[in-house]
């Protein structure tokens, strides 16, 4: 697993990256703020690493997971247990939402 900046993580978007960016929080998080593009699969879901290969389709693509922010442990832990189960591509957003809104990145959802 490796750790991605948030400037990196907009080139990668910005240029077309294939990539599958997932947002590990619950749903009740992901539909008040995500990145756009992001597909919400809560890493509390006892399925996640299924979940997560329904989506992508095998273990091979680049993954992105991201979080609330740098604190959260959300998404190394998801990245780990992705690693784990033989995903090749796996990348941790560390600094989460909180970092990609304070760079006045894009969001979508219902912010309060």
């Amino acid at each position: 697993m490796q750790t991605l900046k948030r400037d990196k993580l907009k080139q990668m978007l910005d240029a077309g990256e294939s990539l599958f960016l997932i947002d590990v929080l619950s749903h009740e998080q992901f539909e008040k703020t995500h990145i756009p593009g992001s597909h919400n699969i809560p890493l509390a879901d006892k399925d996640f690493v299924r979940e997560v290969e329904q989506v992508v389709g095998d273990k091979g693509p680049k993954i992105v997971v991201y979080c609330s922010s740098f604190q959260c442990t959300a998404s190394p832990k998801a990245a780990k247990k992705l690693d784990q189960a033989g995903f090749r591509q796996v990348l941790d957003f560390a600094g989460g939402i909180q970092d990609w809104q304070n760079a006045g990145y894009p969001v979508e959802g219902m912010k309060q």
